[in-house]
Order: C-alpha cells, then sequence, then structure tokens
C-alpha cells in the first residue's frame, strides 16, 4: 500500500499545533470518505497503517481508539477493526432511542406510506445546505410494533434526503428492502450515516397524524428531529418523527 503524507500547511499559513493522531484520525476519514474501505469491512492493522504514515503504533491506535469512540469503526477481539455498518444486529437501530416499556430492544415493522421527488422547502434546504430549489427526496413511513397481538403504529416519520446524492431512490425501491434503511443507504447509495444531532419536543397530535397514529386528535406525542451526518461533518438526511409513547419510552444512555 503506497505511504500517504501527513498534511502540511502552506508556508504562509500560520504553524499547526493539532496533534499527530489527530492528524492520522483524519487521513483515516479522509480514506473512509473516498470509499478506500467500505461499510463492514475490516480496515489495516496498526501496524500496517504505523508503517504507512511513518508514525508510532501507539500514535495509529490512539486515532483509532476515538474513532472507535465515535462508532465510525468498531473493534473486534482477535479479528481486527472494521468499519461501522448498520448491517449489524447491534447498530441496525443505533439513531433510534424509542424503546418498548416491556423491555427488550426495538422489533418494529415498516409501512411505506409515500416516496416523491420534489424541490426541497426553504427550512429542509437549510438545513441540508441544499441551493435554493436543489431537488430532495421526501419519505413518509410508518414503524409499527406488535401490541397485543397486532401490529400498532408507533412512529411516523417523515425523511428529507439530498436529491443529488440519492437518484434513483423510489417507492418500489424501498418496498423491495428488507434490511435496515441505513444499510441501503450504505449499499447502494454509497452515503453512511455516521453520526446525529435531535431535538425533542412535546406535540399534541393533529388530525391528520392522529388517524395515522390510531390516537385520539389532540394526544400527547412526542416530536424528534433528527439531522443525521455522513463524513466531513456533511448533513445528508433530516428526519422528523412523530413517537406514540403509549407503551414505549425514549431511552438514552449519559456517561
Amino acid at each position: 500500500m503506497p505511504s500517504v503524507a501527513l498534511p502540511a500547511a502552506p508556508p504562509e499559513a500560520a504553524p499547526s499545533f493539532s496533534p499527530l493522531y489527530q492528524q492520522i484520525k483524519t487521513l483515516l476519514l479522509r480514506g473512509l470518505q473516498g470509499g478506500e474501505w467500505q461499510p463492514g469491512q475490516a480496515i489495516p492493522s496498526e501496524t500496517e497503517l504505523a508503517a504507512r504514515f511513518r508514525v508510532s503504533q501507539g500514535t495509529v491506535r490512539k486515532a483509532i481508539d476515538e474513532l472507535a469512540g465515535e462508532n465510525v469503526l468498531v473493534r473486534r477481539q482477535g479479528k481486527g477493526t472494521f468499519v461501522a455498518t448498520h448491517a449489524e444486529q447491534a447498530t441496525q437501530y443505533r439513531f433510534l432511542r424509542l424503546m418498548p416499556d416491556a423491555g427488550g430492544p426495538p422489533a418494529l415493522q415498516r409501512r411505506l406510506l409515500e416516496c416523491r421527488r420534489m424541490r426541497a422547502p426553504l427550512e429542509v434546504a437549510r438545513l441540508l445546505a441544499l441551493k435554493s430549489g436543489e431537488a430532495a427526496v421526501q419519505v413518509r413511513r410508518l414503524l409499527l410494533a406488535a401490541e397485543a397481538a397486532t401490529l400498532r403504529p408507533v412512529v411516523l416519520d417523515d425523511l428529507w434526503l439530498p436529491g443529488s446524492l440519492f437518484k434513483g431512490l423510489s417507492a418500489e425501491r424501498l418496498q423491495a428492502w428488507r434490511g435496515p434503511m441505513y444499510r441501503l443507504f450504505e449499499a447502494e447509495f454509497a452515503v453512511q450515516m455516521i453520526r446525529a444531532e435531535e431535538k425533542l419536543r412535546a406535540v399534541a397530535a393533529g388530525a391528520e397524524d392522529a388517524a395515522l397514529l390510531e390516537v385520539p386528535p389532540g394526544a400527547p406525542l412526542l416530536s424528534v428531529e433528527r439531522l443525521s451526518y455522513t463524513y466531513g461533518d456533511r448533513p445528508v438526511e433530516l428526519r422528523r418523527g412523530l413517537y406514540q409513547t403509549g407503551a414505549h419510552h425514549y431511552r438514552n444512555e449519559l456517561s
């Protein structure tokens, strides 16, 4: 594998005081962003990377530790370090914090309501860093959970995606896909969601939303707005969900 030089500032720039391991982290992220290593694929060993970047193994290890802490990479004992993927059972619901009161992981089924290409609304364009008039893909769906031997809707999701990144995404494609939606984004559109920011507030169900969620109009719902990012801190998904928390709760682990 060819050697990669550390990034150097131009002569006129101020000296960079970025720690060496942070520079290695930046180079690894560039490789990930450029598709050098795909989701689920092993990256080279620390020894190989140390030789490639001409730094110590400890410096590489510290860079990898940070990326693993950010869930960009995953360490597997005795196997190596892998690019995180939403295909794995443990990470399928990484950004979904809705948990059943009865305990256990969420087991939700999807019901697609709509998928269409449209001119991005002004607020959507702003949040996704799109230019005025750019296209977006809007997806509306329900997530349903089994309650008392029947499926009940618990989440009404509205998603907006940059049209330029998701050309060819259609209702038929979403209906045919059997895995997690983020895995579809990884596998077929080369878009990896690596982090997200959320805003939560309590709202009252409007008439249309209440009918879809099978609750009375005015019923309390949890509104969750999530903005998801890929490499380079580029926003690539805006998701606005209404959560029905009669038998579920929002769970977050703080440390």
